[in-house]
Order: structure tokens, then sequence, then C-alpha cells
């Protein structure tokens, strides 16, 4: 009997969700993402060190022995990312998600930015734009950020996606993919309603991504849908045939390691015959919707709360690992 991870790997994209280089080795996924959390985990792995030393001397040359502490720091912070996906790349055969600073999740003008300035690094290290997704908040702005993207050949992860309203928003502006985290949708439910656990069936992230890939499939679009954030197997083989799920290498380890059937839960066929309405998508319905959305509103803020944070903790590594080269220098 084949083990679940091969399984799942005939009916959905798998795709770890790691800055872990050793674990995309071992998993051999065909994509992988990265997010401010994870890389600044792995800039804290060891084994990484010579990758954040590599950019932050990379920053130094750049700018020359005048430039201060917090410009090389700064420098170093805007191309740690694009060095880990760099690696990524060489051991992946498919896409790289390399996420805009959470701290510009409200400013289009700043994303669009900042993410013509990631795929520009890419390109001058020789990786074509087709193998990088510029990862970005779905707020309303992000969403308009990553159409305009979108429009100039650059393919976007619309991330940190709780809601039908964002979900909606991103497909009627031409969004590559977005991301659906299905994790931390439970753990809302599970402290609002003081709930220990759901079965996988009725777990309410598996619900939520499961009501938005039926309805891009009813209605045609060609977005695809990524579910993140996972907290079990159980909510993973729930959604079996979704287009790409992105888990963490304790999970992809966990399905490789685990025997038994899979079912394809999800089918776009089945979808078609399903009575959905359509939605007509504004600002204000946007916002109106997100606002009676507690969960959304909640885990949105939270998330990109916590991505700033690590961000911020990023900075810190960086300025102290600096001071260590210099003072070997």
């Amino acid at each position: 009997m084949a083990n679940l991870l091969d399984q799942l790997k005939a009916v959905t994209v798998a795709v770890a969700d790691t800055g872990d280089i050793d674990a995309i080795e071992k998993f051999t996924p065909r994509d992988a993402t990265t997010n401010p959390s994870l890389i600044t985990s792995a800039a804290q792995m060891p084994q990484y060190q010579g990758i954040v030393d590599d950019t932050l001397k990379g920053a130094i040359e750049s700018l020359g022995e005048d430039a201060t502490e917090a410009e090389i720091v700064t420098l170093a912070f805007d191309r740690l990312a694009v060095s880990f996906g760099l690696k990524i790349l060489e051991i992946i055969p498919g896409r790289v998600s390399t996420e805009v600073d959470a701290r510009l999740s409200f400013d289009t003008d700043a994303t669009i930015a900042k993410g013509r300035e990631i795929i520009a690094q890419y390109e001058a290290a020789g990786i074509s734009k087709e193998r990088i997704l510029i990862k970005i908040a779905s707020t309303w702005e992000g969403i308009q950020a990553a159409a305009v993207l979108e429009k100039e050949g650059i393919s976007c992860n619309l991330t940190l996606l709780f809601g039908m309203h964002q979900a909606v928003a991103c497909a009627e502006n031409g969004i590559t993919l977005i991301s659906p985290f299905v994790g931390r949708i439970l753990d809302w439910y599970k402290k609002d309603s003081g709930r220990d656990s759901y079965e996988s069936a009725e777990d309410p992230g598996v619900v939520s991504v499961t009501e938005i890939y039926n309805y891009y499939k009813k209605f045609g679009y060609k977005t695809e849908v990524m579910g993140a954030s996972f907290r079990n197997i159980g909510e993973i083989t729930e959604l079996a045939g979704c287009d790409l799920l992105t888990i963490s290498p304790a999970l992809l380890n966990t399905l490789q390691e685990t025997e038994g059937d899979l079912p394809r839960k999800l089918d776009p066929e089945k979808a078609q015959d399903m009575d959905i309405d359509k939605i007509e998508m504004s600002k204000h319905v946007f916002e109106r919707m997100h606002g009676l959305n507690p969960m959304a509103t909640d885990k949105l803020a939270e998330g990109i709360a916590g991505f700033e944070k690590a961000l911020v903790d990023l900075e810190t590594l960086l300025a102290s690992r600096l001071s260590k080269i210099t003072a070997e220098a």
C-alpha cells in the first residue's frame, strides 16, 4: 500500500512550506513557499549561516566601506529572502514564493515597487520571473497591487487569506494563486467556540477552502487554490484534490510515513453541478464582507502583525551577525 504523500501527489501539487533547504531536498516538492517567520527561523540555523553571511558581505560590497550598519542591514534584509529563494530553486523544478515586506500590506504603490524589486533581484541572478511567485497579504490594497503586477507578467501568491471575499477579489483580479490558511481558521474557531477539536470534514478551515475551491471551479476562474497552515494530516487528506497544498516538513514526514487509502475529496467536475451563487465584488462589498467576518478580520490583522514581528527579529539577527563579521575582518 502506498504512503499518503505519494497518493496526495497524484491528485494535488505538494509544496514544501519552509525555508529549511535540507527538508526541501528530502521531500522533493515541485514548489516551495517561504514567509518572514520561516526565513527568520532558517536564518538562525547553523547550516545556513553561510547564506546569511554571504548576503551581508554582498550588501557591504554593494554599498562600499562608508556605509552605515543600518544601511547594510537594510540592504541585506531586502536580499536575504531572495538568497534563500535562489538556493531553493537549485533543488526544486517549479516555483518559489517570496514575500513582500508585511509592513507594506496596506500600501498599494509600495507593494508594487517591492514586487518589481524582488523580481529584478532574481532576474539579476539569472532566474526567470516565471519561477517566482510574489507573496502579498490579501488586503484590498495588496490585491490591487497584485493585479498590477499580474498585468506586467509577474505572478502573485496572495497569502493570509481567511474569507470568501478575499478569494473572490483575487479571482476577479486575475491573481495566479491564493493561500487560504486552514489551521489559523481552525485556531480561531476553537478559541471562539471553546471546543478542543473538530472532525476533519467539519474543520472550519477545511470547509472554507472547500467552498473557495468549488466556487472557483464552478465559475471557471483560473486562479489556483493552495491550502496552507495545516495543524494535522486530517486537514490535508480532506483537501486531497485541491490545486496545491503547502505543507510543513513535519507533516510531510507524517504523510510519507503513513500508509492507507487517500480518496480524492475535491473535484472540479463535481463543482460544476453545485448550486452556488455568484458574488459581485467591489471595494464596498469586500469591506462589508470583511467587517461581517470577525474571524477574517482578527486573523488577517494578527497574521500581518506576526510577520511584521518576524521581520523586526530578522533585522536584529542581521545586525548581530554583521557585528561579528566586522569584528572578524
